[in-house]
């Protein structure tokens, strides 16, 4: 099978390796530009351009996807095959090219989460399972007929970190599975999205991600780890940013104003709607990650409060 592979992220990676190391050839790879980072404004190259140029892979990396330039580029290379992990959307002119069409890998179990951060909104609402999809492309984004989807528990322990890790393994062997399907069965069956229970999975912002600690523990427990390690939830102590990273649920009851902080032995609580949560990572505001130990060795928080 001659494939082109669309992606940008480390999420991408393993589902182009799985891909190269297979009886399958990559034609080319189609990644976002190179964009300036840092200080220093450096131009960084994304990780699936980093690995397609550690492999002598040839790379397309189009400002525009309907530039006539780019759609021709691709219609040379005759691909029979798209896989798209984790890219931009693809335009009809682009996605219906190929002999087999396009298809794409999502981290969710479709017709749920679709959007742009699954693995974030799965965890900050409690789920306890998700998933892979793969798909073939339609025009409205995450709605094409599934072809395959894998099963992944959430752990009481996972973050959106640990959570990403093991949906982008679980991605690059259903990805392979997929073009297997493709490859030996041209009219792959699959099935068509229920869009009646489908749910949203929108671009965190900054508003997503501010604490209420009016709100249940086990609630603000998910958005810290649904957010860790990045883009961290937040709150605030005298006008400075704090980011919570890890939290622990207790059954010890709320006595006190949502937002107060109690520090006992090195360890830090704080009061929410229903019972006290523990604070084990603290981020203050221009700082690096600390143990509430290390944070309690340098901060007094006798009757302080956090903000709601």
């Amino acid at each position: 099978m001659n494939i082109i592979f669309m992606g940008t992220p480390e999420f991408a990676v393993p589902s182009l390796d799985a891909i190269r190391n297979s009886s399958n050839k990559i034609l080319a790879v189609v990644t976002a530009p190179s964009k300036p980072k840092g200080r220093g404004l450096k131009l960084t190259e994304s990780p699936v351009k980093q690995y397609a140029v550690q492999n002598n892979i040839r790379i397309l990396h189009p400002l525009r996807l309907k530039d006539p330039e780019f759609i021709n580029a691709i219609k040379s290379l005759e691909p029979d095959l798209i896989v798209v992990v984790a890219f931009r959307i693809l335009p009809p002119e682009v996605f219906n090219l190929p002999k087999y069409g396009s298809i794409n890998l999502h981290a969710s179990l479709l017709p749920k989460y679709r959007g742009a951060a699954p693995i974030n909104w799965a965890i900050i609402n409690g789920e306890r399972e998700t998933g892979v999809t793969t798909f073939f492309l339609k025009e409205k984004v995450d709605t094409g007929n599934i072809i395959l989807q894998q099963r992944v528990k959430i752990e009481d322990e996972d973050n959106a970190g640990k959570l990403h890790d093991k949906l982008m393994s679980a991605g690059a062997d259903a990805l392979i599975q997929t073009i297997k399907l493709i490859e030996s069965n041209g009219n792959v069956p699959v099935l068509k999205q229920d869009d009646s229970i489908a749910s949203a999975a929108p671009k965190i912002f900054k508003k997503n991600c501010k604490i209420n600690w009016d709100t249940p523990s086990e609630k603000i427990h998910n958005l810290v780890r649904g957010l860790a390690p990045y883009p961290g939830a937040f709150t605030y102590l005298n006008g400075k940013q704090f980011k919570i990273l890890k939290t622990k649920l207790t059954n010890m009851s709320s006595h006190s104003d949502p937002g107060e902080i109690e520090v006992t032995d090195n360890e830090m609580f704080v009061f929410c709607a229903d019972l006290k949560i523990k604070i084990e990572e603290i981020q203050p505001e221009g700082k690096r990650i600390m143990t509430t130990k290390e944070f309690l060795a340098g901060h007094k928080l006798e009757n302080s409060k956090f903000l709601t």
